[in-house]
């Protein structure tokens, strides 16, 4: 229990701002699920970054049991798991049944039979340190696949020169968390802690030195097939798919309404929304979804 005890008091101080730094990232769905709920409906939004977010705290809470009682690494994922269980509730409740089918495959294969696989094996096969050490290097690898996510998002800024789905602070929350992690990992002399959050931190630099470096640039617009797909008289709106994996990050989505897509390549763009807003003059023309994968906050 070094982490708790006041004797080790920088590495108290770092995992309790650990603990508020990720407390703060796993609420950030709570606009999109507040949206869900006065819609009645999930309206595309995937589920697959919150079950992935319960998965990653119900791994980090067995380490944390299994060592020692960890009492700050615990008390984080107890919240993260209470948190993303009501948001995986509340997709449940809300969703179509394609959808509601989709997460309950994702839920039993991942949450019921991967971690119940990863219980059994270390439970039964490995005893004393070569289990912690076991469970640890199986968070650590878990950690560095969610950590190796936002890989996507900045191939995607690269391309477009975009940094419209890649906030700034949003980076810089990253950055942090995997700072104070770091350190308390260091601190607690937990590798399995301190890994991940290297390369943590190094991708959250990365997308920071990436905003700095297009926030001013001109955005290419997408050419080809994507470009060709407007509005009509008879559709609302427009989805356009991208994209977006981020650590510990929910998703995102400017008033999504998912509806057919049609593909006109005979008339330009700016005629196409003319012809859209002269039919419909009401309605949005151009809605963006954005799908992010945020998975595995607040532990390490």
């Amino acid at each position: 229990m070094a982490g708790f005890s006041l004797q080790h008091p920088w590495a108290f101080t770092f995992g309790l701002l650990g603990n508020v730094i990720s407390f703060m990232t796993f609420l950030a769905p709570i606009p999109t699920f507040y949206r869900i709920y006065k819609s009645k409906s999930t309206e595309g939004f995937q589920s697959v970054p919150y079950v992935v977010a319960l998965f990653s705290a119900m791994l980090w809470i067995f380490y944390a049991l299994i060592k020692s009682n960890e009492v700050l690494l615990i008390t984080i994922n107890v919240a993260g798991f209470v948190i993303e269980s009501i948001y995986v509730i509340l997709y449940f409740v809300y969703a179509d049944k394609k959808a509601r089918w989709f997460t309950a495959k994702i839920m039993l294969g991942l949450n019921v039979g991967f971690f119940g696989a990863i219980l059994l094996f270390t439970l039964l096969v490995f005893h004393g340190d070569k289990r912690i050490v076991t469970l640890g290097w199986i968070c650590v690898a878990f950690s560095v696949g969610v950590f190796v996510a936002p890989l996507s998002i900045i191939k995607r800024v690269i391309q477009t020169r975009s940094v419209e789905y890649m906030p700034f602070s949003l980076s810089l929350t990253l950055t942090l968390s995997a700072v104070v992690w770091f350190l308390y990992g260091l601190l607690i002399k937990d590798k399995y802690v301190a890994l991940p959050n290297i390369l943590g931190f190094t991708f959250g630099v990365v997308q920071m030195v990436l905003y700095v470096f297009y926030m001013n640039k001109t955005p290419v617009v997408a050419d080809g097939k994507e470009a060709g797909k407007l509005p009509t008289a008879a559709d609302e709106h427009v989805l356009v798919n991208i994209a977006k994996l981020s650590p510990a990050l929910p998703e995102r989505s400017s008033g999504v309404h998912p509806v057919r897509e049609m593909g006109l390549p005979t008339r330009t763009c700016a005629a196409e929304v003319a012809a859209a807003t002269r039919a419909a003059p009401n309605r949005d023309v151009v809605d963006v979804l954005v799908s992010r994968q945020s998975p595995a906050v607040g532990v390490a």
